[in-house]
């Protein structure tokens, strides 16, 4: 698993595993940058399914529970086809623009 820490947002990425490696993997590391915003970089996967992505809910709900933000980064899926309460965008940069934006609402108490 990779991490690239910029600030207080961490970009997490992992090349040629399957999915439930990668969770299980991220689960375990979660303690080191549970304070940082996450970017989850799926890029890696052939052929993520919505269904897929779910699999991410738990952990995005307690990362954003914390007052943290959490974005995956895949442009297979349409942001559309996954529930509220995950944030998905097609690109690195919107997800640090999404970051951004949320910063900014938590320090104006939106």
């Amino acid at each position: 698993m990779i991490f690239d820490t910029e600030g207080h947002t961490t970009v997490v990425f992992q090349e040629k595993v399957s999915l439930a490696v990668f969770l299980k993997n991220l689960e375990e590391a979660y303690p080191r940058f549970k304070h940082n915003n996450l970017i989850l970089n799926l890029f890696s996967f052939d052929a993520l399914r919505p269904a897929d992505l779910l699999e991410f809910l738990d952990i995005s709900n307690r990362h954003r529970g914390a007052g943290k933000s959490l974005v995956l980064v895949y442009d297979g899926v349409s942001y559309e086809d996954v529930p509220d309460e995950l944030c998905l965008v097609p690109t690195l940069q919107e997800a640090r623009d999404v970051i951004e934006m949320e910063d900014i609402e938590r320090d104006l108490d939106l």
